[in-house]
């Protein structure tokens, strides 16, 4: 009887939009989104290109900076994730049908004749 009681309260614990399955298909994109945004930020203050470190760092509140910095690309990178998972869904793994314009033909080769 515990044992049923355990995996009840677990289940409760449980958000109710994460069993909905867009809902955690989204977030799980956003978060990869996150995370490749703090990943592409870091990366951008450890190169320091043009600077850019020294020019946030130098500033009298460079947390504003880093934050909005931060934001605009969790925003991109956060929504390219999601829609491209959007996208895909209709995909199955072994769909290889060709995409994009209509390949070309390739140019029909005629024998030559001799006249006369």
């Amino acid at each position: 009887m515990q044992d049923g009681l355990s995996k009840m309260n677990s289940a409760c614990l449980r958000p109710r939009l994460l069993r909905v399955p867009l809902f955690r298909l989204l977030a799980i994109n956003l978060a990869i989104g996150v995370a490749l945004a703090a990943a592409l930020v870091g990366g951008l203050l450890a190169l320091n290109p043009g600077g850019l470190r020294h020019l946030i760092f130098a500033d009298a509140s460079p947390g504003t900076a880093l934050g909005l910095l931060l934001f605009g690309f969790v925003v991109t990178l956060g929504s390219t994730a999601m829609g491209t998972a959007i996208m895909a869904m209709g995909r199955t793994a072994d769909d290889e049908t060709r995409r994009g314009p209509p390949a070309r033909p390739a140019p029909a080769t005629i024998p030559a004749k001799r006249l006369g």
